[in-house]
């Protein structure tokens, strides 16, 4: 694949829409932490211009974040996928070579991180709102783990979820179960919520009822904007443990990493 030329050091986001996004803010403070001089910039694409922007733009960049609607549709312009995001058949980082264009999936290890910041164990009976590309990556660390998942979806995403279940069983001979978002009750020993519902500027919505939140244990969500949820609102409510995305976490997180790295 053709990878048109530019300076080195210039990042970027893609997905749509991304209106709500703090990338930036949360790059400029991780390039300022690691002394690199980078530039990273917002290109939203919708689904149908998504294989244009790629060409025209993406391709030019030294790499790119990936984010809602595109984690799975940007892998067929890519030349390459990291182990972790063929398993997971979803990509959010991509690393622009003179040769190649590679798609890693890196949202595991902050996610994994952000459970272990917040004292949460992925064991136990797990519900995961969502079958999308960042609940794909999910349902599979969750499997790994040894978790007993339970997918609930709307109906929309329903033939999806199945497919995730599918894929699961074929790749790792585990079994889940699917319902529907509106049938989750019940007690859990996590929620997760992998969808975008409660992300600005929709800020009121909650993929499940204050009732079932109270019934669980910990409760994570990956929306970071806003830092609290209706969701986090809930599990502050009920006493119980609760952990999303934010940036401190996300800083923090690299801080170790430096550490740990020299």
């Amino acid at each position: 694949m053709k990878v048109v030329k530019t300076r080195r050091y210039l990042y970027g986001l893609t997905g749509y829409p991304l209106g709500h996004s703090i990338s930036p803010l949360i790059h400029k403070s991780l390039f300022e932490l690691c002394g690199i001089d980078a530039t990273y910039l917002m290109v939203e694409a919708s689904p149908e211009d998504l294989e244009k922007v790629f060409a025209e733009t993406l391709s030019g960049l030294r790499g790119f974040n990936v984010t809602i609607p595109h984690k799975i549709n940007i892998i067929k312009y890519l030349d390459e996928l990291s182990p972790r995001a063929e398993l997971f058949g979803a990509v959010n980082t991509v690393d622009v070579r003179e040769n190649k264009i590679v798609g890693h999936n890196t949202d595991c290890a902050g996610f994994l991180s952000a459970l272990q910041m917040a004292d949460i164990e992925l064991a136990g009976k797990v519900l995961l709102c969502g079958s999308g590309g960042v609940s794909r990556m999910i349902a599979f660390e969750s499997v790994l783990a040894g978790a007993d998942l339970t997918v609930a979806v709307r109906e929309s995403s329903f033939v999806a979820a199945n497919e995730l279940k599918k894929e699961i069983k074929d790749k790792l001979n585990k079994d889940i179960k699917v319902i529907m978002l509106s049938d989750a009750k019940g007690e859990y020993d996590l929620i997760i919520n992998g969808t975008p519902v409660g992300m600005y500027p929709n800020v009121d919505a909650c993929p499940v009822s204050k009732e079932v939140v109270a019934g669980a244990k910990a409760v994570f969500d990956v929306i970071y904007n806003p830092q609290e949820t209706v969701l986090l609102k809930y599990a502050k409510e009920a006493g119980i443990k609760f952990s999303n995305d934010d940036i401190e976490k996300v800083i923090k997180i690299a801080q170790k990493e430096l550490e740990k790295n020299g």
